[in-house]
């Protein structure tokens, strides 16, 4: 039996649920490599398989890396919205045979992972005040 090839499988897994672009599960294989690679930096048990919360974090890490402060833009722009996507992706791809899972992994460990604007957004905002508003019509000017 002849092995369906990534590309191959990828193709069929779209098809059949095009909610999320194709760019996306490109990343999300990409930030499972790089969950995997900070995993032998840290020197962690590398034989143990990645949970969902991991695999969380280490798209967040991923993301962060790659897109800056454009994430929010890049993931709307790909069908991403919040975690549970991910999990949807992870599982579509587990369905395809492109990824594996355990007896103990379900989508549910992709529920409440992380706000997304806490995550993407937040480390972009300045701290306090850079400078004081324009005083509105009729309001004193500050000083």
């Amino acid at each position: 039996m002849q092995k369906t090839g990534f590309t191959e499988a990828l193709d069929q897994l779209l098809a059949a649920d095009p909610r999320y672009d194709r760019e996306a599960y490109l990343f999300l294989q990409d930030a499972l490599d790089f969950t995997m690679k900070s995993r032998k930096k840290q020197k962690t048990d590398l034989s143990r398989h990645v949970t969902g919360q991991e695999l969380l974090e280490g798209v967040r890490a991923f993301a962060l890396k790659e897109y800056g402060p454009m994430v929010p833009t890049v993931f709307e722009t790909w069908g991403i919205g919040r975690c549970e996507d991910f999990g949807e992706m992870v599982f579509n791809l587990i369905r395809a045979g492109i990824f594996g899972k355990t007896e103990t992994d379900t989508i549910e460990d992709f529920r409440n992972g992380y706000d997304f604007e806490e995550a993407f957004v937040k480390p972009f905002q300045p701290e306090g005040r850079i400078c004081d508003p324009k005083p509105q019509p009729g309001e004193p000017a500050r000083k």
